[in-house]
């Protein structure tokens, strides 16, 4: 009977105890959100600041050329290929704009220049002559000696841009290229001292008259301080 008491009161302690231990068991984790939230992470990438998920801002190209700087004076280079930009359009108001605002701009149309005979014409009168319907005289055609009696719309379409100079031409500066029978004195009348020219030249155009079709255009910039007018436009070509 005593031993039945016993044993009794023993099993009730033992049921407390495990009782006991079973309450203080820590509770699992809420853990069956854990893998989903990995699998969304890893598929969406890593988590960033708001900072750091903002795009980058584009570096700029260090291989870029650099843009002129606005109010430098342009070279003679870069001032006959914005006049031959306008040749190539036949744009008369860019192409007044570069002239010389007191002496005007002097057409020649071989490569002799003539002062007492070649054409002179003031912005002004640029800007509106395409329009022109008057037939100038351009001093006369090299070998037949007939005189020029153009419009400025035709001299300009022979004598001028008769070819593609702004896309096919060799580029020199104060440097002749093209040489034929016609005196080239170019230097003269436009000293190398308050002068710079930049020839656009062309070997020819046509393979089967083996170059007998060449062409030149210079471009005449008078120096005024650091900047450029332009106060002559002298075609060549081959002659007889």
């Amino acid at each position: 009977m005593y031993s039945a008491r016993i044993f009794g009161r023993f099993a009730l302690v033992a049921a407390m105890l495990l009782l006991a231990a079973c309450s203080t068991t820590p509770a699992e984790p809420e853990a069956t959100l854990a893998p989903q939230q990995s699998q969304e992470q890893a598929q969406a990438g890593p988590t960033s600041s708001p900072e750091a998920s903002a795009a980058p801002e584009e570096s700029a190209d260090p291989t870029a050329p650099a843009e002129p700087e606005e109010g430098m004076p342009p070279t003679a280079l870069e001032a006959a290929a914005t006049v031959m930009k306008a040749l190539k359009n036949s744009d008369m108001e860019s192409l007044a704009a570069w002239v010389h605002p007191d002496k005007g701009v002097r057409f020649s149309p071989y490569a002799y220049v003539d002062p007492k005979k070649d054409l002179v014409f003031t912005r002004d009168k640029l800007e509106g002559v395409m329009k022109d319907n008057t037939k100038y005289e351009w001093r006369e055609f090299a070998g037949s000696g007939e005189l020029i009696e153009l419009t400025f719309a035709e001299y300009f379409k022979q004598f001028v841009y008769d070819a593609d100079f702004a896309g096919d031409a060799e580029i020199a500066l104060n440097k002749g290229l093209g040489q034929g029978t016609t005196v080239n004195n170019i230097n003269e009348v436009y000293p190398k001292e308050t002068h710079d020219f930049v020839e656009y030249h062309i070997d020819g155009i046509d393979p089967s008259v083996e170059g007998m079709d060449w062409r030149s255009l210079r471009l005449v910039f008078e120096k005024m301080g650091e900047d450029r007018a332009l106060v002559g436009i002298v075609h060549d070509q081959w002659t007889p």
